[in-house]
């Protein structure tokens, strides 16, 4: 059976959705105040707009200026109780206000209204979903690559480990189980949903609720158990990573193959020269060359790069094809060199288009 999980989990996340300001609430509360007072005494005493305002901001601030004219009985009756009322809601407003400023949490407001800002303004973006290990690792790689992407993880902890190292995070502290957490990090515009959690059960949870809000998502999910990876394709995910199983067959193959792996590893290195591959679909490439062999494009701005591999119509995976071969619709090239000549040749892609 697939895994059920409450939505109205508690939990502490440092960004919400629109929060209303402490400050606004509190200004609000005092315009109100001050609108109560001015329409009294304009009513009670028939004071004009100006007295009665004068009347209002001087007992509310409590400083003991004579009235404008002396008050009737009923004015009294009113004065009083809107002394005491305004009285007991300023000094609560201005103790609250104050601890709000002492506390750091006006700090840590601007700060999430920052995070909110840099979320609504992504697009295309990944979404990690726990910052462990892999998260990070993966966190790294697509900083790299100059991916935007938020991280979504239940505990301070990884955050700040991070953080700590100076660098900048688009995070939200809370439980990627609950549909709003997902939607604060902009899933319905998002590319690619990373699960590294380690439980099973919430990252199929999770696969669920992502596919149901954005059925064009990419996911992909860590498994920790072997059985689990049916669950999670029955659930929706498009691909599953079992790192034990990796690490063994790796580890194995360090022995057997020592220099192949050797040169994969190279493949995920950060640095700016690491060797790198990346899939260009025949709509990204300039109309010049669409419809081109293979040999065309690769000498075209001459940056170095080499074909790879290409995916056919079928989808299919041709390693090594012949130069002669013509990229098509709905076909795909794998370029294969240095990041800086990947990154050469897409922005020459994108001047010509």
């Amino acid at each position: 059976m697939l895994p059920s999980k409450k939505n109205t989990k508690n939990f502490n996340h440092i960004v919400h959705l629109k929060k209303i300001s402490p400050f606004l609430i509190w200004f609000s509360v005092l315009v109100i105040v001050m609108l109560i007072g001015l329409v009294g005494f304009m009513i009670v005493e028939n004071y004009s707009f100006i007295d009665a305002l004068y009347m209002t901001v001087i007992t509310m601030a409590t400083i003991g200026y004579h009235e404008v004219k002396p008050l009737s009985e009923a004015g009294k009756i009113f004065n009083i109780a809107f002394i005491i009322t305004s009285f007991a809601i300023f000094t609560y407003a201005l103790s609250s206000l104050t601890k709000y400023i002492v506390s750091g949490e006006m700090a840590a407001y601007f700060k999430n209204r920052k995070l909110m800002s840099s979320i609504d303004k992504f697009s295309n973006h990944v979404i990690i979903c726990g910052f462990g290990r892999h998260g990070e690792q993966a966190a790294q790689i697509l900083m790299a690559h100059k991916i935007d992407f938020v991280v979504i993880d239940t505990s301070e902890t990884h955050i700040r480990n991070w953080l700590n190292e100076n660098k900048s995070l688009v995070y939200i502290h809370g439980d990627a189980t609950d549909d709003e957490i997902l939607n604060k990090a902009g899933i319905k515009k998002a590319k690619a949903l990373l699960l590294t959690l380690p439980a099973d059960a919430d990252n199929v949870f999770i696969v669920l609720s992502a596919r149901s809000i954005n059925p064009a998502l990419t996911i992909i999910s860590r498994a920790q158990h072997k059985n689990t990876v049916i669950k999670l394709k029955t659930a929706g995910a498009d691909h599953i990573i079992l790192p034990e199983m990796i690490g063994g067959s790796h580890m194995a193959t360090l022995i057997s193959k020592p220099d192949v792996i050797e040169f994969i590893n190279n493949l995920w290195g950060d640095e700016a020269e690491s060797i790198n591959i990346e899939s260009v679909p025949y709509e990204d490439l300039p109309r010049s060359l669409r419809g081109k062999t293979i040999f065309e494009i690769i000498k075209w701005k001459d940056t170095g790069v080499n074909c790879l591999g290409i995916k056919n119509k079928e989808g299919k995976f041709i390693i090594n094809p012949s130069p002669e071969t013509i990229i098509r619709e709905r076909m795909k090239i794998m370029l294969f060199g240095t990041m800086s000549q990947i990154n050469e040749m897409k922005i020459s892609f994108t001047k010509d288009m």
